[in-house]
């Protein structure tokens, strides 16, 4: 278990503990209080009211994120982060609400996977990978780099480019997903994102953001898209809209993982990868909980070494070979691998 423990502190290195505890109070200083600063899934939530002042409570409802909950609540079917406890109490005739944000993390450890390698491609190694993703067989790149934003279709056997988009000069490159013929792109900063045909890459549309903070990754279940920002959270796109509906926050049973950034749909989970580490995080797409690691570090090593050379950034799902495909920003190289649990 020690082992565990390290190999998820060095080799994510992204357990961050954030303890919020934003409490509302007014003039009646009427406060909520918990059991517990340390709530994790499956926890016994008990409620009850700081009341400094001893007023004449007659009655107190609770509610978590709109829906109404009792003073004893047990954490089963809830999303992980932040969640908002509010209390509706009356006293001397009056009506008050107050609101307590609260953290909930995961309660089990995040299982470890380890990989082999099946095979290795060439990439080109001016690719500063964002997103990648298989479709009807084919590869598709997404990648960055203002000036050298690309959107390609790729021979993943010799990486010979069979279809090109330049993005204009004022666009960096961001994820990307494919969904009923439609190729999803995102740019970073700029606040949108691009519809292509799958087949002739003609662009044919566009998407705005709506409050997530920016364009990192993007995966789909065949029904909707998942959008990563940057950080913790990762947004719920409706297909038909797209507009972005909610979002999940991605936990471990000991804080959140923030950086989020190339998404990939596999088998019901949401894998991502991490910003700046050469690792991934297997995601329940349900309430955003952490369930696996994998620890992809030393791949880059096994990649010309080279000035320009960059962390660990795509992820590719092959279902008809049951791999994953694995790259970095500006490697030379992309990896067939499989996992198992360690």
């Amino acid at each position: 278990m020690r082992l565990v423990n390290h190999f998820i502190a060095i080799t994510i290195g992204l357990l961050v503990l954030c303890c919020g505890d934003t409490n509302t109070t007014k003039k009646s200083g009427l406060s909520i209080n918990t059991n517990s600063k340390i709530i994790q899934l499956g926890d016994q939530l008990n409620l009850s009211i700081n009341n400094p002042k001893k007023l004449n409570i007659e009655s107190v409802s609770y509610s978590l994120n709109g829906q109404p909950i009792e003073e004893n609540y047990l954490l089963e079917d809830v999303p992980l982060g932040k969640n908002m406890i509010e209390a509706n109490i009356s006293y001397n005739d009056e009506i008050e609400t107050i609101s307590k944000d609260i953290e909930i993390y995961n309660n089990q450890r995040p299982d470890i996977y380890t990989y082999e390698i099946v095979n290795s491609y060439p990439h080109d190694i001016t690719s500063y990978t964002q997103g990648l993703e298989f479709y009807n067989g084919q590869l598709f790149e997404s990648t960055g780099q203002r000036g050298e934003s690309k959107l390609r279709k790729l021979e993943f056997e010799t990486g010979k480019v069979l279809k090109n988009v330049d993005l204009a000069s004022s666009f960096f490159g961001e994820g990307l997903t494919i969904l009923n013929d439609s190729i999803y792109q995102l740019t970073w900063q700029s606040k949108r994102g691009f519809i292509y045909n799958v087949d002739s890459f003609e662009r044919i549309g566009s998407f705005n953001y709506g409050n997530s903070k920016e364009g990192w990754g993007l995966c789909n279940d065949g029904k909707q898209l998942y959008k990563s920002d940057g950080t913790e959270k990762i947004w719920l796109i409706d297909k038909s809209n797209l507009t972005e509906t909610h979002h999940i926050e991605v936990y471990t049973d000991k804080g959140k993982i923030p950086s989020l950034n190339e998404l990939e749909w596999i088998n019901g989970k949401i894998y991502a990868n991490i910003y700046q580490r050469n690792g991934v995080v297997i995601i329940n797409p349900k309430n955003g909980a952490v369930e696996g690691v994998i620890d992809f570090k030393p791949l880059r090593s096994l990649v010309t070494q080279h000035d320009d050379l960059d962390v660990l950034n795509g992820i590719a799902y092959n279902p008809e070979r049951n791999t994953i495909f694995v790259t970095g920003k500006n490697w030379d190289k992309i990896f067939e691998v499989t996992i198992s649990k360690k």
